[in-house]
């Protein structure tokens, strides 16, 4: 059996986590022959020399000049560039994209730009250049499999069925860690009861970022690029249980769902074996023992940053990456303790009113926007 060469970004992170399990249990189909951290060698190294790869790169450019011992038969690289150099010139089939945030874009284009098949975790990529993206994917006859549990679940529903029989598409979120806290006790949320997602085990952005909802403001913005839908198709509701990933409705009434126990090592393995289904024990759901099911909406005083960032998304142009770089550097200052928890949807909010609204962009203005909202926000506090 010939196996599949996976290139896999973000190693150390909660995707990469979870990938590994995926790629050990399914050992005699896939191997990796690339893998990146942004900082962490010993956890890198360790994964080399348990999954034998042969290229490593640290996205930390001041890494190459800290001591550290390469591992024997390892080739190591240091900074983006290099990554991106990689990326166009290492032989492997599937580029697995899990960088977390914005710094994983260029590497979503370089993967884009060789043909080859993308498994796509980082939402970002499609939030701050969707257009871009597409235009890649489509000159260069690119796949792009998403990963999110979310946009797997709307994959997996759609199937062969045309657009044109797709009346909407509900995304579900579980309301986070605070679906259920008073109000009035918002401005009172710890950074470590932030941390604490009721359902996943994830990275801090993507738990802070389930808590605020702005993750399902991104997640929209991603389903409009991924699956050509009008923004008026596409929904959100919020599901505490996790089970039901999210559903398609078609034109003559039908809901398709996708559900099963939350696991992220069920969307990888369907991403890494598209357009099979490879038999697997990772996870497994006894429908007799869950909860019962149910939906809610989201309200906007608990989840103001939702309606931001459809706003954003809606109005277009520059204005996803300014919602989502001013939100990275929130994210930041509540972490590090400089606003409160409540204050991550006003930093926002600002940034998006006051931005200057370009509409024709590229990926320098993209890039230079995104590090100048970032850096601006940071450094005001």
């Amino acid at each position: 059996m010939v196996k599949k060469r996976i290139a896999l970004l973000g190693a150390t992170g909660s995707i990469g986590q979870s990938t590994l399990q995926v790629i050990k249990e399914q050992s005699d189909r896939f191997e990796i022959v690339l893998a990146t951290a942004h900082s962490h060698s010993k956890e890198l190294f360790q994964i080399a020399e348990n999954y034998n790869i042969p290229n490593l790169i640290f996205t930390n450019e001041q890494l190459r000049f800290a001591k550290m011992e390469i591992p024997h038969n390892r080739k190591v690289y240091f900074g983006e560039d290099e990554l991106i150099s990689l990326l166009k010139d290492v032989d492997y089939d599937i580029a697995l994209n899990s960088i977390s945030g914005s710094a994983g874009l260029r590497s979503t284009m370089a993967v884009l730009e060789t043909g080859k098949t993308l498994a796509l975790a980082n939402k970002e990529s499609l939030v701050m250049a969707g257009n871009l993206v597409k235009e890649l994917q489509t000159k260069y006859g690119s796949k792009i499999i998403p990963v999110d549990s979310e946009h797997s679940a709307v994959f997996q529903a759609i199937g062969n069925h045309p657009s044109v029989e797709i009346a909407q598409i509900h995304l579900t979120a579980s309301g986070g860690a605070f679906r259920t806290l008073p109000l009035e006790d918002f401005d009172k949320i710890t950074v470590e009861q932030a941390l604490k997602h009721p359902n996943w085990d994830m990275g801090a952005k993507v738990t802070l970022d389930s808590a605020t909802m702005f993750n399902k403001a991104l997640e929209v913005m991603e389903a409009h690029w991924l699956f050509n839908l009008d923004w008026e198709q596409i929904k959100a509701v919020i599901h505490p249980q996790s089970i039901i990933h999210s559903m398609v409705e078609f034109t003559d009434g039908s809901i398709l769902a996708q559900m099963s126990k939350p696991d992220m090592k069920l969307p990888i393995l369907y991403a890494l074996s598209y357009p099979e289904r490879y038999q697997s024990q990772l996870v497994k759901t006894n429908i007799s023992t869950l909860p019962a099911l149910t939906f809610e909406e989201i309200a906007p005083r608990r989840y103001p940053l939702f309606f931001t960032g459809l706003e954003a998304a809606i109005e277009g142009g520059i204005l996803p990456t300014v919602a989502n770089a001013a939100n990275e550097a929130a994210l930041r200052l509540f972490i590090q303790k400089q606003i409160k928890f409540n204050e991550i949807a006003d930093v926002v909010k600002k940034a998006v009113n006051n931005a200057d609204r370009i509409e024709n962009v590229n990926l320098e203005i993209v890039l230079a926007v995104n590090s100048s909202v970032y850096q601006t926000i940071v450094n005001s506090f």
